[in-house]
């Protein structure tokens, strides 16, 4: 497989996780057509943002994750807000991929959800002995993954296509038109797979911006593919957890997908305990793995926290603060950088207040309906 294949398979396989099996439950209370929308507003937007982030990494020698670049850009409580913002992000993906592979699970064996902890922890140990294989299981995971993963879905779409009710699509609730904003913008969400692109083309990075580009386009294809076929076939019955919905041979695709987005995550954890904070790989790995152990068994004792809120409150939160952190820094890159990049992104204040209030409006809406 060539190293464009491979980065492309581990940027697709960080952004295509559980937001996916979120968004046709969150897209029903508002309707296909206003969900279709976001995705393309939040996909184009995300694109852009992960360019700019593209451009920091290829104006850097050195390795980094999100919080080492917003050191060397932006100081030291750069670093702290992004370590954080950062952190909190990537551990909540986490959490809702182990409640959502434990219910799977749960479904897939036992044809009920009163398992899933127990399942979750048989899923969360096998993910953290391969996470500590590293890089090379990186590679070889996502590339085979996401061959996996295209391969069912496009069983989804041939299974289902004279299944799919065309009215179920043409649900028109403006007053909803927000409520899937939050699980959308996460599923969109890929910062912490950069580096490991960057890792995996090494000297060579000039396909660094087809990579991205091409990610963004597939994605969205797959989004607004697969949450049509979910809508169309269940309409108002569509579960928080999407592929409970279409029967046991597509919970396979849930849990191969999160599997693959699991370990990228993962593996972007351990790397920015490593390289940003020169900690030794052991000492990474315990903390990537038993933070998430310690929060899917905390959760487990809290009814209100449920999949697709965990989804929205991470999409956002994160999400938006992350994009506003990568946008002050890449004006500092482009002047303080010590790598010629091998493509720059055009950049003006008006451009960065433009995108900086998308993300900043969608935090505060999120805040609004927590609050509510």
């Amino acid at each position: 497989m060539s190293k464009t294949f491979i980065g492309l398979a581990a940027l697709l396989g960080t952004i295509i996780g559980a937001g996916i099996f979120g968004m046709p439950y969150v897209i029903m209370k508002s309707g296909y057509l206003i969900g279709l929308i976001e995705m393309l507003i939040i996909g184009i937007v995300m694109m852009i943002t992960m360019l700019y982030l593209g451009e920091i990494s290829l104006r850097t020698k050195t390795t980094h994750q999100l919080p080492g670049y917003a050191e060397k850009y932006l100081g030291k409580n750069g670093k702290t807000i992004m370590l954080l913002t950062a952190a909190f992000g990537i551990f909540s993906a986490l959490l809702a991929y182990l409640i959502a592979e434990g219910e799977s699970l749960s479904y897939l064996f036992f044809n009920s959800p009163n398992n899933q902890l127990l399942l979750g922890l048989a899923f969360w140990l096998v993910l953290s002995l391969i996470t500590y294989v590293g890089i090379k299981a990186l590679k070889e995971g996502e590339s085979i993954g996401m061959i996996l993963v295209f391969l069912t879905i496009i069983s989804i779409a041939v299974y289902f296509s004279n299944k799919i009710d065309i009215n179920n699509l043409k649900t028109f609730v403006p007053i909803n038109f927000f409520a899937p904003f939050g699980v959308i913008m996460f599923a969109f969400l890929g910062f912490s797979a950069i580096s490991e692109v960057g890792r995996i083309l090494g000297n060579d990075r000039k396909p660094m911006k087809k990579i991205i580009i091409r990610a963004y386009i597939i994605v969205f294809a797959v989004y607004a593919i697969f949450t049509a076929i979910v809508l169309g076939f269940k309409g108002s019955l569509t579960p928080e957890l999407a592929t409970i919905a279409l029967g046991k041979p597509f919970i396979f695709l849930g849990m191969l997908t999160m599997f693959t987005a699991y370990l990228a995550l993962s593996n972007a954890i351990v790397d920015t305990i490593r390289f940003d904070f020169q900690k030794s790989k052991k000492f990474a790995w315990l903390v990537t793995i038993l933070v998430p152990l310690a929060l899917f068994i905390a959760a487990s004792f809290i009814k209100s926290i449920t999949f697709t809120k965990i989804l929205g409150v991470s999409g956002v939160l994160c999400g938006g603060l992350t994009a506003v952190l990568v946008l002050l820094m890449v004006k500092n890159a482009k002047q303080m950088g010590n790598r010629t990049p091998e493509y720059s992104m055009p950049y003006s204040r008006a451009i960065a207040l433009i995108l900086g209030v998308f993300f900043i409006l969608g935090v505060m809406l999120e805040i609004i309906a927590i609050i509510s």
